[in-house]
């Protein structure tokens, strides 16, 4: 049997997870099943007190998604993972094992705007606090904490401004200050190929496995990602218990199928992205790009440092107001206007009036989400086709 702890990257992605089935199936089966049988009433005893391995139930494990659990796991070099039916089952899972009442979250100002909804809305009605602030002022993190702290959280790339946050740095304040604080990294827009969070001292990953894991578009999925006494808790407790976000079978299969790629789409996403920078950088409707590989980009340099690429994804500032963005947006033919990102297809969206349309015109402004925002998710087309769609869709803004 191989030592997967000595293998590359691109080994784990196929080869981790893999157990023999009764069948000798080199693809593992679906156990599409909700319960599992019992030799006796003292054996399901024994399981259900721990003192046996083997599986009880779906909601608590699965042999499926135990495959795409511990491929994930072993990408993000993390002891053990949970996988949930959607990637907010992932974060609140997280959050609600990480907290109770009276404790306070210190987070990123710029956040998907369901984490933010959650934390800001959500979680206040339950007496957790969360406080956010600018991580990219390291003073700022520092000066937020308090004895109260339970969570760090953040993303990085940020959702929507791309914004980079320099995840050591963070993981060090926060733990210098207390060592018990748990530090939370979002590592949807990057993937596990390009960024490991963990190694750069986070406690816990979350993912959003819609996304780049899965990479096919026909999968809503989750991930936590950390050392396995935590994600045992967030199983039996922020999961069992809080959420029951649970992962299905077939999608799992579907995530371990998709993840058997994932080194080589994440290359194109990236090869791809760096060219429709480069165009958009240039074009004469569009103020601002943020990307993570274009040299003057305000994250670049920290991008460099802890990125392996600069990803899949980018945002664009256009002149032009809200209906004016709209307008140019729905002229685009081969780009298709929806949320997610990470599939095959370029996906395009307006974040103001889309995925964080839950924030007032105060947090816009407070997160630097402009009406003119466009974010992209660039997909596995020919670069050149990509550029002309938003070329001829961009020539009335001109």
């Amino acid at each position: 049997m191989i030592d997967l702890e000595k293998c590359g990257f691109a080994t784990k992605q196929i080869h981790a997870g893999k157990h023999e089935n009764a069948a000798g199936a080199l693809t593992p089966p679906i156990y599409q099943t909700s319960t599992f049988e019992f030799a006796s009433v003292e054996e399901g005893g024994r399981r259900f007190a721990g003192q046996e391995a083997g599986f009880i139930y779906s909601r608590l494990s699965n042999p499926t998604v135990n495959v795409a659990e511990e491929k994930v796991a072993a990408l993000e070099g993390g002891e053990a993972a949970l996988g949930t039916a959607a990637g907010m089952g992932a974060i609140s899972a997280a959050l609600w094992t990480s907290v109770v009442s009276g404790d306070e979250i210190v987070a990123s100002d710029t956040l998907y705007g369901c984490t933010f909804s959650l934390m800001n809305h959500g979680m206040a009605k339950f007496g957790v606090k969360a406080t956010f602030v600018d991580f990219a002022d390291l003073d700022a993190v520092k000066a937020a904490l308090t004895e109260k702290t339970k969570v760090v959280y953040l993303e990085s790339p940020c959702n929507p401004t791309l914004k980079v946050v320099d995840i050591a740095a963070v993981a060090a304040i926060a733990h210098g200050y207390n060592p018990a604080i748990r530090v939370i990294v979002d590592n949807t827009f990057a993937s596990p190929y390009l960024q490991q969070p963990l190694k750069l001292g986070a406690d816990v990953v979350v993912h959003s496995a819609t996304k780049y894991l899965n990479g096919h578009g026909d999968v809503i999925a989750g991930f936590v990602v950390g050392k396995a006494d935590f994600i045992g808790e967030v199983r039996s407790f922020g999961l069992k218990d809080m959420t029951g976000a649970v992962l299905s079978p077939f999608d799992a299969f579907l995530i371990a199928r998709g993840l058997k790629t994932l080194d080589i789409r994440m290359e194109k996403h990236c090869a791809n992205a760096m060219k429709v920078a480069q165009f958009l950088h240039d074009h004469p409707a569009v103020d601002k790009v943020y990307y993570p590989g274009l040299e003057d980009f305000e994250g670049y340099e920290i991008a460099k440092k802890q990125m392996k690429k600069p990803g899949g994804m980018m945002s664009i500032e256009l002149k032009a107001d809200r209906d004016t963005a709209a307008a140019a947006l729905n002229k685009l033919k081969l780009c298709t206007i929806a949320v997610s990102l990470g599939d095959a297809e370029t996906l395009v969206e307006h974040p103001a009036t889309m995925t964080h349309s839950t924030y007032t015109s105060e947090e816009l402004k407070a997160s630097g989400i402009s009406e003119g925002l466009v974010r992209i998710s660039i997909g596995l087309e020919d670069p050149e086709d990509i550029i002309a769609d938003f070329e001829q869709a961009f020539a009335g803004l001109v």
